[in-house]
């Protein structure tokens, strides 16, 4: 993952990683991307996956061999170390230990094994520091951890762990947002001097088009999405659903992959990653 982020920063665009928990999510992001070109990342995360990370990454390298675009495997959101190592074990191009929540020492003391254990074998790692919360802890519907990354300790994460891309929290928030998010800029672009490596976007479902651009041309190399794919495949089947037809399922998925792979083209246009590869 990291030689496609750093392109991305060198080329000006960001390249997309989308959640996905089976082969036909895979298989739909991958078709999608080699229509259009572009270099892609597929996620998964704990709680998310249909199949077993090992059965993942077995399924995820099968269905690229049969395309040309670059594109890697990535953990998302590991919360322990286990699924870190088992995410190595399966031959992850990329894992995230996130320990965003947890005191800067021992945040970055993981990190720094996470490291260790990771570049030998060639994988990116990514962390977080601050942490991007969800919307609805804003909304007052749920409890949870939001706090903005602050430039200083940005700096010192990075010495400290030796990660390749870092997650920042400059406003952004998990979810569906009720409303346009307000972003600090300015604090993204003391972020991105303090790093010295890509960024990363999480929660990229519902960021208006110009701020995303504006976030790209600030550091972010990555873009999450995965609020707007769930979406899109939910609507499609409950459409199916509620107009009273006879749900065959394979029928019915079938739409539901048609409006995930809409949504993907999307951002591989949004992030400017369409024709890169």
């Amino acid at each position: 993952m990291g030689g496609l982020l750093q392109d991305g920063l060198r080329r000006g665009y960001a390249v997309p990683s989308f959640c996905v928990w089976n082969a036909e999510t895979v298989d739909t992001v991958l078709r999608v991307a080699q229509a259009c070109r572009a270099p892609v990342i597929v996620m998964t995360g704990p709680g998310e996956g249909l199949l077993s990370y090992a059965a993942l990454a077995d399924t995820a390298r099968a269905l690229a061999a049969r395309y040309s675009v670059p594109a890697a495997l990535h953990l998302d959101h590991g919360d322990t170390m286990a699924a870190v190592e088992g995410c190595l074990a399966a031959r992850f191009t990329s894992v995230m230990l996130d320990y965003s929540t947890r005191p800067f020492a021992e945040n970055a003391a993981a990190l720094r094994q996470v490291v260790a254990m990771a570049r030998p074998r060639g994988v990116t790692v990514e962390g977080e520091i601050g942490a991007v919360g969800r919307v609805d802890e804003v909304t007052g519907e749920g409890k949870g951890h939001t706090a903005l990354t602050d430039p200083a300790e940005t700096r010192a994460y990075v010495e400290a762990t030796g990660v390749d891309a870092l997650a920042v929290s400059f406003g952004n928030l998990h979810g569906n947002y009720p409303a346009p998010p307000t972003l600090d800029f300015e604090r993204l672009a003391k972020l991105r001097d303090a790093a010295g490596v890509p960024l990363v976007l999480h929660g990229g479902s519902g960021t208006p088009p110009d701020d995303l651009r504006r976030a790209i041309g600030l550091g972010i190399a990555k873009v999450n999405v995965a609020s707007e794919l769930n979406r899109a495949l939910r609507e499609a089947v409950h459409a199916r659903w509620n107009a009273g037809e006879k749900l065959w399922v394979p029928s019915a998925l079938s739409e539901g992959m048609a409006a995930f792979g809409a949504i993907a083209e999307k951002w591989f246009r949004l992030t400017g990653a369409a024709g890169k590869a």
